[in-house]
């Protein structure tokens, strides 16, 4: 045991251990996600999540030791939201009719994830600080961090707050949409990427192309109406 420990202690001060078992605990849930006949609750996401933090846990693992090595992942973050353009470019004819559409439910879903989140953190006593931290979390990990850092929050909680709204509105979008009737897909992916951002755009684009591609643009209209509402409604609370 003795030996493990000096053995761990030693590999765990390289940068690449941490990226190396990102990428194999997404690498499990991915395949558990596929043996799942991609099932919403077998999200590799949450599996991966799961793993990483039993693993942290068990070797006693800060956070922020964790990130040093897996920072990169982080990095593609950005790449990876800019490549949306693509299949939004793609789907350009059908954004442009829906154009008036989407204005409306963007405003009514970024502002309705703001305003319910604060309403019932704050009548379970939640201060300034925690306020600031939840305004953001339905906005793309990058942009929510950002804007909780301005407003005094707590960056670090909410990107675990965005992680566990993108997993859960991953898990729950099919379920409900299919439960709903709603078979438009613009409309489907557009309402998945403005409440659960990147990891429910992931999901949208696994159902069908064109609910990805709205999707993703919800996404990105979120975190560009988010960043400006946010500090105003705060200021409400």
């Amino acid at each position: 045991m003795t030996d493990f420990t000096e053995i761990w202690t030693y590999l765990s001060r390289g940068p690449l251990l941490w990226l190396t078992a990102t990428l194999i605990a997404y690498a499990i849930g991915d395949a558990l996600f596929r043996a799942a006949n991609r099932q919403p609750l077998a999200n590799p996401v949450l599996i991966a999540v799961t793993l990483l933090g039993t693993l942290l846990w068990a070797t006693n693992t800060p956070y922020t030791t964790y990130f040093q090595g897996a920072q990169f992942v982080h990095f593609l973050l950005g790449p990876a939201t800019v490549a949306l353009a693509i299949p939004l470019a793609l789907n350009l004819p059908r954004l442009r009719k829906s154009a008036l559409l989407v204005a409306a439910a963007l405003i009514a879903g970024s502002v309705t994830s703001i305003i319910t989140a604060l309403a019932i953190a704050k009548a379970f006593g939640a201060d300034q600080t925690l306020l600031a931290t939840l305004a953001p979390k339905s906005a793309t990990a990058p942009v929510a961090i950002g804007i909780a850092e301005s407003l005094g929050g707590s960056p670090t909680l909410t990107a675990v707050l965005v992680i566990l709204t993108g997993i859960t509105g991953a898990i729950i979008v099919t379920p409900l949409l299919n439960a709903l009737k709603l078979k438009d897909w613009r409309a489907r992916g557009f309402a998945t990427g403005v409440a659960s951002h990147g990891i429910g755009t992931a999901r949208a684009f696994q159902v069908n192309p064109v609910a990805g591609a709205f999707a993703g643009l919800g996404m990105a209209l979120k975190a560009i109406l988010t960043a400006l509402i946010a500090p105003l409604i705060l200021r409400l609370f």
